[in-house]
């Protein structure tokens, strides 16, 4: 665990972000944002550090990096340099020198990560013309080095700390954003981790923290990750919910080493329980279960707890048949009557149960409970750390007593909170309620927090994993705003999200353009201006365009506004219907005007054409599907459930889009992020899902604390409202993600005698 603090604020310039990568990656210090700090603050074993080198040095030694510090000295130097340099030729030559010097190097010094590999990251991230520079793909070593550091898991998990912060909305609080992360005893190449979910429904997010942080751990100890399905309830699961918890993994990038079951192992939990039973620390009941309740929390033994062993194994005999009578019966570890913790109040470990599991058939009638069989086969499979959220932590002692009894090996248990979100609903029953009854229309509802759910949503599985990393090993229970996974989200998109332009449909305006082309014009234009990898799009050109009714109201006369990417046009005469809305406009195209005058940047788009069509599409958004930030015990759902949640507004794209594939990302300008969904199968239009970016304001449950019959805000009502459908699938299959933005961008340069547009938006 982390020895010392380092505290700064995320507002510093230049940040110093050696400091914060190198903490996340010795381990040797807990970050913590204080948005009142003037300066960086390293407290190491009751020494402070008040420089970024001295921090980079300090816990570079703390944390057994080796190095040659003459050499590191040099590199620390030519930091520092980067840091300070203004001249672009003097910032060239250090990056070509560092270039030729990772030419056949893996690190700066050595053949390790030491404190100038560090330093010098820091340094460059830190630099904005550094990091322009090196986007110009000369520097290719360099390159190669900078991405392998930022992509270690610590230095992600250290940024996505920095990320939260700068989002938090309580400026002048106190964030930690630790990463000191580890096992107690954890042994390299000999941690044993598993995640056990019950095969009873699907993922959602708080089942992927924990798989997460198990492959995690996995990792860094270069050990072993068991996927374990934890089958013992026969009532409620089905080989349908393991092939789909399968394919939930899967889109998480987590693969197990091994798959088991839990009922592997029901011979010898079998024979564990007839142990138990001899060696008296367990026995056979058959009080009523509210009976039992009720002597459970008063402390009361039961009438049965002092039977003969003979007598209990009768019982558990005739359990073992499912007979009515052995129905009667369940089985009870002999822990405690009156424990402080409840938890240890002879909990029930096997119960009977008639009906057929879907592995083991007809061969069993009793299964044994989690509390159980956890325990058990932890120990029998290998596992050497048992990772379970800290609702667990009363039962901590019970898991131990289990293992004791039977004389097993013993197994490590790590804590770690449990996710809960606002307005959000993790418990599977509940979720089950709003398939059964079609307010949502599956498993992968983009309503759903289902790993499905939210990946059709749009959230990556990069953003997912930082945020999960960036959780640590906090114990805090809390309600998590959504609004810093998605921030984090939008900084994984947005490098790599095609831009394209949409207009409303029934808010459409044709504007004439007098001195616009005589004849319709296509030119070849960067789908990303800041990533020309991204590739590029046809952008047609013509003198009557659309824009939306919002742009049109906002048009002052002879106001000159920026077409985007095309040119600078003077609004000459605007025609308004009874109701105010305009109907049509007529601009004048002035192309020798400055965009970086005006005050309106306008999307818009060409009249539709054979060959370049506009591509009639739906774009939908959603609120949460209850009104409460968190439900009380008492509360009764149906109190809660947002009467609409689903908002569906037609528009018409460029017909780039018809190049998409179904999981592709992609930017509407100036109206958000969003995923293609897929094409409609009744009216053919092509359905893109908003994904959210992280603003507050975006976030907010748009049916607030009482909701009205219908919206009645004006965003809201230039959309439809569409209630949840009743035609519910129980079964969905996830589409795969394969390519964020496909792998066929085609780059076919027409010829065009349009003018150009190289000087309107520089990057």
């Amino acid at each position: 665990m982390a020895a010392g603090t380092l505290t700064l604020s995320s507002k510093l310039s230049p940040f110093p972000y050696s400091a914060i990568a190198i903490a996340a990656y010795t381990e040797k210090s807990e970050v913590v944002y204080d948005e009142a700090a003037t300066g960086v603050l390293l407290d190491l074993n009751g020494s402070t550090s008040d420089t970024e080198e001295e921090i980079v040095h300090i816990l570079a030694k703390a944390g057994g990096l080796s190095e040659d510090s003459a050499k590191a000295a040099s590199f620390f130097a030519l930091a520092k340099t980067l840091r300070t340099a203004i001249a672009v030729p003097e910032i060239v030559t250090a990056l070509d020198s560092l270039d030729d010097h990772l030419a056949w190097r893996t690190y700066v010094v050595g053949h390790d990560i030491t404190s100038a590999d560090w330093i010098l990251w820091g340094a460059l991230k830190s630099s904005g013309k550094t990091v322009g520079l090196l986007k110009n793909g000369k520097h290719v070593h360099l390159s190669r080095w900078s991405s392998h550091l930022e992509s270690l898991d610590s230095t992600q998990a250290a940024l996505a700390g920095l990320t939260a912060a700068k989002a938090n909305k309580a400026r002048g609080t106190k964030v930690a954003a630790g990463f000191a992360l580890g096992l107690e005893g954890g042994e390299m190449g000999k941690v044993v981790t598993r995640f056990p979910p019950e095969p009873s429904g699907y993922l959602h997010i708080g089942h992927a923290k924990a798989a997460m942080l198990n492959q995690y751990f996995a990792k860094m100890y270069q050990g072993k990750l068991i996927i374990r399905f934890d089958d013992t309830n026969p009532s409620k699961e089905k080989t349908e919910f393991e092939e789909t918890i399968l394919e939930d993994l899967e889109l998480l990038d987590i693969r197990g080493d091994v798959v088991t079951h839990t009922s592997d192992y029901f011979d010898q939990l079998y024979d564990l329980a007839i142990k138990m039973i001899e060696t008296g620390k367990a026995y056979a009941d058959d009080t009523e279960r509210e009976q039992m309740q009720l002597e459970r929390r008063e402390g009361i033994a039961s009438a049965h707890r002092d039977d003969t062993a003979e007598d209990n194994l009768r019982h558990f005999a005739e359990m073992k048949t499912g007979s009515a009578e052995g129905l009667r019966w369940c089985l009870r570890a002999k822990m405690s009557v009156d424990n402080p913790n409840k938890a240890l109040r002879d909990p029930v470990i096997y119960r009977c149960n008639p009906k057929p599991h879907h592995r083991t058939g007809d061969k069993w009638k009793i299964y044994p409970t989690y509390d159980f069989a956890c325990p058990v086969v932890d120990s029998i499979e290998g596992v050497t750390h048992a990772l379970r959220t800290n609702e667990y932590r009363d039962r901590n002692p019970q898991y131990s007593w289990m293992i004791d009894a039977l004389g097993l090996r013993k197994v490590n248990i790590w804590d770690f909170s449990r996710l809960n979100f606002i307005y959000t609903l993790l418990s599977k029953r509940k979720l089950h309620e709003f398939v059964n009854n079609g307010q949502v229309r599956g498993w992968d509802d983009p309503r759903f927090p289902t790993v499905r759910g939210i990946r059709r949503r749009g959230l990556t599985v990069e953003a997912l994993r930082q945020f999960m990393l960036l959780q640590g090993p906090s114990q805090a229970i809390v309600s998590l705003e959504w609004d810093t996974i998605w921030a984090l989200n939008k900084k994984v998109i947005d490098p790599i999200a095609p831009r394209y332009w949409a207009i409303t449909e029934d808010k459409k305006v044709p504007v004439t353009i007098k001195g616009g082309p005589t004849a319709i014009e296509v030119k070849n234009l960067p789908k990303h201006k800041k990533n020309p990898d991204v590739g590029e799009k046809k952008t047609v050109y013509s003198s009557t365009i659309l824009i939306d009714q919002e742009d049109a109201k906002s048009f002052e006369d002879q106001e000159e506004v920026t077409l985007m990417d095309w040119g600078n046009a003077i609004v000459r005469s605007k025609s308004v219907d009874a109701s105010g809305n305009v109907i049509s406009i007529e601009m004048d195209l002035h192309l020798e005007g400055d965009f970086k005058k005006t005050k309106k940047k306008i999307t818009w788009l060409s009249q539709s054409t054979s060959e370049y069509p506009l591509i009639p599409v739906t774009l939908l958004d959603y609120d949460y599907l209850i009104t409460k930030k968190k439900l009380e015990e008492n509360d009764n759902v149906k109190d809660f459930i947002t009467p609409v949640t689903e908002f569906r507004e037609s528009a018409l794209a460029d017909a780039n889009v018809k190049d998409l594939t179904k999981g592709d990302y992609l930017q509407f300008e100036r109206k958000g992020y969003f995923i293609f969904d897929n094409v409609n199968d009744e009216d053919g239009r092509l359905e893109f899902i908003r994904i959210p970016d992280g603003k507050a304001a975006n976030l907010a449950s748009k049916a607030g604390p009482n909701p009205p019959a219908a919206p009645a805000s004006a965003e809201a009502s230039t959309k439809d409202r569409v209630p949840a459908t009743p035609h519910a699938e129980n079964v969905t299959k996830m589409y795969k993600v394969d390519s964020v933005y496909g792998d066929n961008i085609q780059h076919v340069d027409h010829g065009t005698n349009m003018y150009k547009m190289d000087s309107i938006y520089k990057v």
